[in-house]
């Protein structure tokens, strides 16, 4: 199922502790970070701290980022991010996507620097910018047609 071409879309980057949550506008033009969930040691994801956020905004469709290494390969965490895709689609029935999400944590990171601020004590903005990264990514990547 592919994600409709209007209204809001949620971007999750996926994290061993936290998740970030980004949404789109309803056109479909920018990504705002929106929430970061945390998960306790040991425990699933925080689902019924996401269902609400799906229930308030109403997103058409969701896109998790994947995190691959340096190299585009796939190791524990891909396999974990993409354990999480599968459940995120099966409780919300919305279309739901992987999206190669490396380097938006670090991007987060430096955009935060350049604008004078730090990241000390600010682990959940960061994760929430990761996922606005990410989906912008993606929005951007839907509006370049393929060469």
């Amino acid at each position: 199922m592919e994600i409709p071409t209007t209204g809001r879309v949620f971007g999750l980057d996926w994290g061993s502790l936290r998740f970030g949550v980004a949404t789109t506008d309803e056109t479909q033009t920018i990504a705002t970070p929106l929430a970061t969930l945390v998960r306790r040691a040991g425990k699933r994801f925080p689902m019924p701290g996401f269902l609400a956020l799906v229930t308030e905004h109403r997103p058409v469709g969701i896109v998790v980022g994947l995190p691959l290494t340096l190299e585009g390969a796939e190791e524990a965490a891909a396999a974990e991010a993409r354990a999480l895709a599968q459940r995120v689609a099966a409780r919300t029935a919305l279309p739901t996507l992987l999206w190669d999400e490396r380097f938006s944590s670090a991007r987060a990171h430096r955009i935060i620097r350049e604008q004078g601020g730090s990241v000390r004590g600010r682990r959940g903005d960061v994760d929430a910018l990761a996922a606005a990264i990410m989906l912008q990514q993606w929005l951007e990547s839907r509006r370049t047609p393929p060469s």
